[in-house]
């Protein structure tokens, strides 16, 4: 079983910019992965990265604006967000996958609680 904890959430104008983390208890040798919902809204996937730190996959809404990375000695995934926008408002939840290159949330066994990201106009 691993636990997965995130922190790094909160309130910024447009423009602005977080940084994410996800902390994984245990052993981490798995694709690593971060969601997000608004309100109202399904959860939907937003990055994915592999094992190793090298591959990585984003929805094209955060394309050229977030970079998903991680620190495998510390078992620790981030997410870098910038230029954010009212749009990127939601609950933002890190998962652990077996299989890199998928983007369900099906393809996902473990999540964390989430951590809220407000961004104003």
């Amino acid at each position: 079983q691993v636990q997965l904890v995130e922190s790094g959430g909160g309130s910024v104008q447009a423009g602005g910019s977080l940084r994410l983390s996800c902390v994984a208890s245990g052993r981490n040798s798995y694709t690593m992965g971060w969601f997000r919902q608004a309100p109202g809204k399904e959860r939907e996937f937003v990055s994915v990265i592999d094992r190793t730190g090298v591959k990585a996959y984003y929805a094209d809404s955060v394309l050229d604006r977030f970079i998903i990375s991680r620190d495998n000695a510390k078992n620790t995934m981030y997410l870098q967000m910038n230029s954010l926008k009212p749009e990127d408002t939601g609950v933002y939840y890190c998962a652990i996958g077996m299989v890199f290159g998928f983007r369900r949330i099906s393809d996902f066994d473990f999540w964390g609680q989430g951590t809220q990201v407000t961004v104003s106009s």
